[in-house]
């Protein structure tokens, strides 16, 4: 009997793009989507602005195989908005896929989003009590939902009654008849960029998609600033209020973020770099090689290797041609999953003291999977260094574990019972001073909530996935 297996990430979420004053508009916003694929892999879309007229195409799966050559031809238009999907708010559906592209009395607009707002339960509960009527069971349409019942037609004043309403996490990429906004949420906390590739204006979640169409980064959006881009004008416009920090998510560093693309300032191989290489003095070992996890554990292992001396082998071969869905021949075959990923080459690692570098444990289940094919490959010891600290706490900002109790790092109460558990020589986890002391603002700046338990924003309830689905107890959690 066989089974369909979803290979569940829990660390991906999702990523934007935005181009306007181009002929090929949605031939761009394709290529923008097929760079960032990597921040969502479950959906994809893209709407097209021609002469006003917003036409959009979505559907589950990846870039490459939701759009060909005979849906690009039907985006046409000089304006598109595109969207990959990781979903950490709403059920994994066609429904809920983004762009979201809603008619109301202002008019057609579309909004594509990257983060989670902490609030939307209790402003879902809010509007619906007063007559709205949701398509989805995403946060993101709460935005528009609060845009249609603001008092005033004009389009700014619209979202700024709606952005003073919610609270959380959120990069937005949105379009009506004839502007492309950009909006950045006053924390910081999810990037959001603008590049230019001659009179086109662009915004994307990372500068690897303006490497892809030859657009040149201007700058990041500013934390709280929105962008109002037109044919012959763009505006900048600071949200209200005064915010006492700011939040750039640091796991966008450790994990999210291509090692190519600029994030928060910074070149993202070498923040990993330097990761590594605090790694390597904190945590130093006598072995044969440093072996990466592929493919965001590369750039740490380099800095272990330069550090310790330690010389760097690629040891662990990665499957880049394997989706997200794979039939499994039994039900509970998790090694299959993990084998069809991931390769070891025996005839390197054989008899050999390995350091494992990458760069992060969340669950463990992958990761002891991983060591028990390096044993039986004849691996002579397994020491595991991880490039950021143990995770003890969710994360209500777009990182899909919202439960601490599937953390391992509350699982076991030392880091030995960790390492006892994957069963690995030695574990080394990547100190928070140590982590922060690597990157290139103060530390007051860096949201690390996953790893301290301080959030910046608080969640009035603890929402889970499902929380706006009716799937879920009082306080969010599912039952």
């Amino acid at each position: 009997m066989y089974k369909k297996i979803i290979s569940h990430d829990p660390k991906e979420y999702c990523g934007l793009f935005g181009v306007l004053n181009h002929r090929q508009a949605g031939w761009l916003a394709y290529l923008g989507l097929y760079s960032l694929q990597h921040r969502g892999q479950e959906a994809c879309g893209i709407v097209s602005n021609n002469k006003g007229s917003l036409t959009l195409h979505k559907d589950m799966g990846l870039v490459a195989d939701v759009f060909n050559e005979q849906v690009l031809s039907r985006l046409k238009g000089d304006a598109a908005v595109g969207h990959v999907r990781y979903s950490t708010t709403g059920s994994s559906v066609l429904k809920n896929a983004q762009p979201l592209l809603i008619d109301f009395a202002k008019g057609s607009i579309c909004i594509a989003h990257n983060g989670n707002l902490v609030n939307s339960w209790e402003l879902r509960r809010e509007l619906e009590k007063h007559g709205s009527i949701f398509q989805t069971t995403t946060d993101s349409e709460i935005i528009i939902q609060l845009m249609a019942r603001a008092k005033s037609p004009n389009l700014q004043d619209s979202l700024l009654y709606a952005l003073k309403r919610i609270r959380g996490a959120y990069a937005l990429v949105m379009m009506n008849q004839d502007t492309l906004i950009g909006v950045r949420d006053p924390f910081g906390f999810r990037p959001l960029c603008l590049g230019k590739l001659g009179n086109t204006w662009c915004l994307a979640s990372e500068t690897c998609a303006f490497d892809l169409i030859g657009a040149k980064l201007i700058r990041e959006i500013e934390p709280g600033e929105i962008i109002f881009i037109k044919k012959n004008s763009i505006k900048s416009v600071r949200m209200p209020g005064t915010y006492a920090r700011l939040s750039f998510c640091t796991f966008e560093h450790v994990y999210f973020a291509r090692p190519d693309s600029v994030i928060f300032g910074e070149t993202v191989h070498l923040v990993r770099r330097k990761l590594g290489e605090q790694l390597a003095r904190e945590h130093p070992i006598t072995a044969d090689f440093v072996v990466p996890v592929p493919d965001s554990g590369f750039s740490a292992a380099m800095g272990y290797s330069k550090e310790s001396g330690i010389p760097l082998e690629m040891g662990i071969i990665r499957n880049h041609y394997v989706g997200r869905t794979f039939i499994q021949p039994a039900q509970d075959a998790r090694d299959l999953g993990v084998r069809v990923k991931f390769n070891i080459l025996r005839d390197v690692l054989k008899k050999k003291k390995i350091v494992i570098v990458d760069d992060s444990i969340v669950r463990g289940t992958t990761s002891k999977i991983r060591v028990r094919n390096l044993r039986k490959a004849g691996v002579k010891e397994v020491h595991l260094r991880i490039s950021c600290p143990a995770h003890r706490y969710p994360c209500f900002y777009g990182i899909d574990f919202h439960n601490s109790a599937e953390l391992i790092a509350n699982k076991y109460e030392s880091i030995d019972k960790i390492r006892e558990y994957l069963e690995v020589d030695s574990l080394g986890y990547l100190s928070l001073e140590g982590m922060l002391s690597s990157l290139r603002y103060p530390s007051k700046n860096y949201c690390t909530a996953c790893w301290t338990g301080k959030y910046p924003v608080k969640a009035e309830k603890r929402q889970g996935k499902f929380s706006l689905e009716g799937r879920c107890c009082g306080q969010g959690e599912m039952l």
